[in-house]
């Protein structure tokens, strides 16, 4: 915490063990799930899902557990039944590829159709999901502004003040005396907000990678994801993979 990075953001922990600051005078919350939570609008914001990537994978011959779905909608139910919000917005990259929403079991299209119940249900269209939900109830868009926030898939380059966006999976390594960890995470200057993975099998991407490079007005403070809370980390204590 003795970072400058960090000295120089107003932010406050959660009651939920989140990270609650303003992005553009509005009210975020990081939760340690990885989800986005504006309490003024009850909105619920996840990116990058990737919801049936096993299965893709699977199609190629390289077998993995084929849970990813299931356990990436276990932990976005318990998000809404936590937080009972009056939106979801799903910020793309929901389907890990365009055959996805076909390869679903039956049951997990079932819970996918129930979060629009009683909620409005936003599907922010990605670039492995550009053609949107075909049989799923909700809203289809490129972007979506409100409470002074733009929010669409992927960031795009130079100042974009207001924007929440997702795409780059960022994850933060953490230096230590004793060593480092890395987390998937929030990173943000208060000006804009990319939001980790959401999906099981998302992996991330190093915020020191050059992807990230010119997004920033200054040097950004990550919100880095633990089992139950998440820690403010300042630039200089974040060290490349």
């Amino acid at each position: 915490m003795n970072d400058v990075v960090v000295q120089t953001y107003a932010f406050a922990a959660a009651s939920c063990g989140g990270l609650a600051l303003r992005v553009r005078n509005t009210a975020v919350v990081f939760r340690a799930s990885g989800a986005l939570w504006l309490e003024a609008s009850r909105t619920l914001v996840v990116a990058d899902l990737h919801l049936e990537k096993g299965s893709a994978y699977a199609s190629r011959g390289q077998l993995l557990p084929p849970y990813d779905t299931r356990e990436t909608l276990r932990r976005l139910e318990a998000e809404v039944a936590a937080l009972t919000p009056a939106a979801v917005v799903l910020l793309g990259d929901t389907f890990h590829d365009r055959k996805s929403e076909e390869r679903l079991a039956p049951d997990d299209g079932a819970r996918l159709a129930e979060l629009a119940d009683g909620r409005r249900l936003v599907w922010v269209i990605g670039n492995h999901d550009a053609d949107g939900p075909r049989r799923l109830p909700g809203d289809v868009a490129d972007e979506i502004a409100f409470e002074g926030l733009l929010f669409r898939h992927e960031p795009q380059a130079g100042p974009q003040p207001g924007e929440v966006a997702g795409h780059l999976h960022p994850a933060a390594r953490v230096a230590a005396p004793r060593g480092s960890v890395r987390r998937r995470c929030f990173v943000t200057d208060a000006e804009r907000i990319i939001l980790p993975a959401f999906g099981a099998y998302a992996g991330g991407l190093n915020v020191r990678d050059p992807a990230f490079s010119g997004l920033f007005a200054r040097q950004p403070l990550a919100g880095a994801l633990g089992p139950t809370r998440v820690r403010a980390v300042g630039w200089r204590q974040l060290a490349p993979d």
